[in-house]
């Protein structure tokens, strides 16, 4: 790696941004997987589970949507009552569209930036409740079934 290549900034704001735009711009709602134990993530605490939270992110569910380079910012409901939600680019743990799967699982970004990164596999979002959705009342969780998550190469 050359010394130049290191100066670089990150290039997950930029992944993010794509895959959000090709996710909806095929008709799918996109979906962040964030950990929500990170430093300046603000969501709804009632609505983690197990340290993590999915978002809706889809512009329907969604208003003032930013996906800028250091954080992703958006208002949402949970649970009816809208909330400001605020999440560090490091703390999405993984974008995909919720009707496939199809989308990014995104290395930790400590282990990325130490080369030691690995392509682990994403809990499949059925073990968490879609949060930020605006489909109304609260519908019963799809059947379990295994991950469907896939790494875009």
């Amino acid at each position: 790696m050359s010394e130049d290549s290191s100066l670089m900034t990150s290039h997950r704001p930029y992944l993010l941004r794509a895959l959000y735009e090709w996710i909806a711009d095929n008709g799918m709602t996109p979906h962040l997987l964030v950990d929500a134990t990170r430093p300046a993530v603000q969501v709804p605490m009632h609505a983690v589970k197990d340290g993590k939270i999915v978002l809706n992110i889809a512009e329907r569910a969604v208003s003032h949507l930013e996906m800028g380079n250091d954080t992703i910012r958006f208002s949402a409901r949970f649970g009816g009552v809208s909330h400001p939600v605020s999440v560090p680019v490091g703390a999405v743990l993984a974008i995909y569209a919720r009707e496939t799967g199809q989308g990014m699982a995104l290395p930790d970004e400590a282990l990325a930036s130490g080369g030691e990164a690995e392509d682990d596999a994403v809990e499949s979002s059925q073990d968490h409740s879609p949060h930020g959705d605006d489909d109304g009342p609260d519908t019963p969780a799809p059947p379990r079934r295994g991950s469907h998550l896939r790494i875009v190469k």
